[in-house]
């Protein structure tokens, strides 16, 4: 299936190379669908191919030895998935996993390098983002080490936001416990306060985030200061958060997180 331009403006990356480097590339990239939970790096496994997402998002994920894992950062529509390839290193030391299925573009490692020595402008492009999942990852690390469960779970909640084709997602408390490296009562206990709060309503497969605003305020600085970085060094323009129409009684600032089919959600 040959790529279109109007498919390739749905990533980020993809959208800001110049049309005759887009154009040479088009024919190499595949077009792929990424089912929840697939695993598409392991640590250590040499990287053979990278990828684009346009409505999937990746969760990158760093196991110990006693088998528990964090979740470092995550990737979409802004990102490429396998920054080793060009900062000079053919692995990588974190799990890649699906988290929300959707859409992706391949792309095979070995034109990903020729592209990379080759053109300047794609070059600063990928270093660009590379600077600024560095940002990400770092900030994660602060965030998880210095902030209560109640902010990062609410800074989880903001990055899932950014990155959603539409304003569906599901989630389950062990997943979102999983990911945040904390105990699943103390989701669950938040996504109560949360809820009691007015900020989210959530039921079994289904949450909805009432008041944007709110949940940015409760959240801790890490949010903005990653979201800030990524804007600036990509140019992302400012975006609107409206997904729809509100709702009578519902803040214009309102997100609906709804699950993909057979994925047990928040409960």
């Amino acid at each position: 299936m040959r790529s279109s331009a109007s498919d390739l403006g749905l990533n980020t990356l993809l959208a800001a190379l110049p049309h005759d480097i887009g154009d040479r590339m088009r024919c190499f990239l595949t077009p792929v669908y990424l089912p929840h939970g697939k695993v598409l790096y392991e640590p250590g496994v040499k990287l053979d191919e990278v990828y684009f997402p346009t409505t999937a998002i990746i969760s990158l994920q760093c196991e110990l030895a006693d088998g528990t894992c964090a979740e470092m950062a995550v990737v979409g529509h802004e990102a490429i998935l396998g920054i080793a390839l060009f900062m000079g290193g053919e692995t990588t030391s974190w799990r890649a996993v699906v988290d929300t299925p959707g859409n992706a573009y391949r792309l095979k490692a070995l034109i990903l390098k020729e592209e990379f020595l080759r053109n300047g402008a794609m070059r600063g492009t990928l270093l660009r983002y590379a600077q600024s999942l560095i940002t990400q990852i770092a900030q994660t690390s602060v965030c998880n080490r210095h902030h209560s469960v109640d902010q990062r779970m609410c800074r989880w909640l903001l990055g899932r936001l950014d990155r959603l084709e539409s304003s569906e997602l599901r989630v389950t408390h062990e997943l979102m416990a999983d990911r945040l490296g904390v105990r699943r009562e103390s989701v669950t206990d938040v996504a109560a306060s949360l809820q009691q709060a007015g900020i989210i309503r959530y039921r079994r497969g289904h949450v909805s985030v009432l008041d944007r605003d709110s949940l940015e305020r409760r959240g801790c600085e890490c949010y903005a200061v990653v979201k800030q970085e990524t804007d600036r060094l990509l140019h992302i323009p400012a975006r609107s958060h409206d997904i729809a129409a509100p709702r009578p009684g519902v803040s214009r600032r309102a997100y609906s997180l709804v699950g993909s089919p057979g994925y047990a959600g928040i409960a």
